[in-house]
């Protein structure tokens, strides 16, 4: 998973603190699970080529890089979809991005927010310099102007972006305000290596996501609240975010998937997957 701390998040997070995770995985010979965390999708990709990893939750982006790179993997579900990601800047004169041409941006490379940004700059035709910095390393270089945009992600219950403009920065652009077709999703993947060992895993996953997301709707507040507990961020911030709308109990709602197609197609036409694939044939289908 993504993420500064080795605690699951998300509806899942919630059914591990509920007890239901592992009660759910138990009948598939599953005693414990181990949570790592990593601070971008390219680093967790490693993990995963390596074999360190069994089952992993990121942004879309690095999934799809991943699997067109080569590595075996299935995508089990969508585990949220609409994630806003947005520009700030510190100078007032930077109003638009198209008062960043010519100047950095720093962004997380490689990440659901890299692939906003760069298709927002294609869009409106900006020649920036994007400079690879992840989220929590970018408030010192706006600071001082070594940059002069910062690339966030404006997801719950991280509000990163939101965070930025309550410091004072001002929003220049966001996938949500000027390019909805870019907001991100994030996906549950595991190797075939793992699925073929547990037949029966891939499915009891689906089930108990779209359990926990019946669970965390019907009781949003607590889902909150839970949120709220294992992050530093903001209460009012995170409260301000939180929205039900970009979780759906279905493995591959058809808003995610049509985003997801919108992605993988930009990553082909740059060159960032080097192979292309079938979208339908990577969807992990229950027998």
């Amino acid at each position: 998973m993504i993420g500064s701390s080795n605690t699951l998040t998300g509806p899942i997070g919630y059914a591990n603190q509920r007890g239901d995770l592992l009660k759910a995985l138990k009948p598939l010979g599953v005693d414990d699970i181990e949570v790592t965390a990593f601070p971008n999708g390219p680093d967790l990709n490693q993990a995963l080529i390596a074999g360190r990893l069994d089952v992993a939750n990121y942004g879309d982006t690095p999934a799809l890089v991943a699997r067109g790179s080569g590595l075996s993997t299935r995508l089990l579900n969508f585990t949220e979809f609409n994630m806003d990601a947005g520009v700030v800047a510190k100078d007032p004169s930077i109003k638009t991005l198209k008062d960043l041409a010519g100047k950095k941006i720093g962004a997380p490379k490689g990440s659901y927010i890299d692939r906003y940004l760069r298709g927002a700059l294609k869009a409106e035709n900006i020649d920036a310099e994007i400079v690879h910095l992840l989220p929590a390393d970018q408030e010192g270089p706006l600071q001082t102007g070594a940059i002069a945009g910062a690339a966030l992600p404006g997801v719950f219950p991280s509000v990163q972006l939101q965070a930025f403009e309550a410091k004072g920065f001002h929003l220049v652009d966001s996938a949500y305000r000027n390019h909805p077709t870019l907001a991100g999703t994030s996906v549950t993947v595991s190797t075939d290596a793992f699925l073929s060992k547990f037949a029966t895993f891939g499915s009891a996953w689906q089930k108990l996501y779209g359990e926990s997301v019946t669970a965390v709707k019907a009781d949003w507040n607590a889902y909150v609240d839970f949120e709220i507990a294992n992050s530093k961020a903001s209460p009012d911030l995170i409260r301000a975010a939180a929205n039900p709308d970009t979780l759906a109990a279905e493995p591959f709602p058809a808003a995610a998937v049509a985003l997801i197609t919108g992605t993988k197609k930009f990553l082909v036409d740059n060159g960032s997957v080097a192979s292309d694939f079938d979208l339908d044939g990577w969807f992990y289908l229950q027998k």
